[in-house]
């Protein structure tokens, strides 16, 4: 057949959460609750 039987898509959001740890070492968590809020990420898309 021509057509794949499953692709398997990953979210964007779960390369960047994946990375927030990286990022985030080393601040005080009121910056960190700042950081989370410029990712822009949708938890849904990340829970699939």
């Amino acid at each position: 057949a021509n057509k794949p039987f499953r692709v398997h898509l990953r979210a964007p959001g779960f390369a960047h959460l994946s990375s927030m740890d990286h990022v985030v070492s080393g601040h005080m968590l009121p910056d960190v609750v700042a950081m989370i809020g410029t990712y822009d990420l949708v938890f849904g898309e990340v829970d699939r």
